[in-house]
């Protein structure tokens, strides 16, 4: 596990490896002033075929920052021949993922068993 990564405005990615999949623990929320750090967390190396989980847990809220991140991430993992997928979303996060439509772009799975489950 990699220390957490912390913006000043309230956002934590903690990153983990689980069965070689990178999992992306995010706590607090996604704006205009946090989304950097998870931005630079997604990127994909070159040569890499990412698989990648983000664990919504902990995430209380999310803009449209973080739906940008979320579908730019999701296209250059697939580009690269990999995934991204995301796990246990928090009510208000779910909520704002469903009325995007985000989950039905992106493999959201309910808990982080699941979407580390290949």
């Amino acid at each position: 596990m990699t220390e957490p990564t912390k913006s000043p405005a309230g956002l934590s990615v903690v990153t983990a490896t689980t069965d070689g999949i990178r999992v992306l623990r995010l706590t607090g929320e996604i704006d205009h002033d946090t989304g950097v750090n998870l931005r630079h967390a997604l990127e994909v190396a070159d040569g890499a075929r990412p698989r990648t989980v983000l664990d919504l847990s902990r995430l209380t809220f999310m803009d449209s920052t973080g739906i940008n991140i979320l579908i730019a991430a999701h296209r250059s993992h697939l580009q690269a021949g990999g995934w991204l997928r995301l796990a246990a979303p928090s009510g208000p996060v779910r909520r704002t993922l469903q009325i995007v439509g985000v989950d039905d772009i992106i493999d959201c799975r309910e808990t982080l068993h699941q979407a580390l489950s290949i």
